[in-house]
């Protein structure tokens, strides 16, 4: 979480997330834009690279 929160501090994209326990769920998108944003593809292709 830290290194992708610093990622989204970096491109001014702030998904919503939670952190549970064990679990953390993200929801991606952009309420600016009413739904998926290109920032958002972009912000989940660092997630998907950084968990593997």
């Amino acid at each position: 979480m830290a290194q992708l929160a610093l990622i989204a501090e970096s491109m001014n994209h702030h998904p919503e997330w939670f952190n549970v326990y064990n679990r953390v769920t993200i929801d991606l998108m952009t309420h600016d834009a009413g739904g998926i944003s290109e920032l958002d593809f972009q912000w989940a292709k660092h997630a998907d690279a950084i968990s593997g």
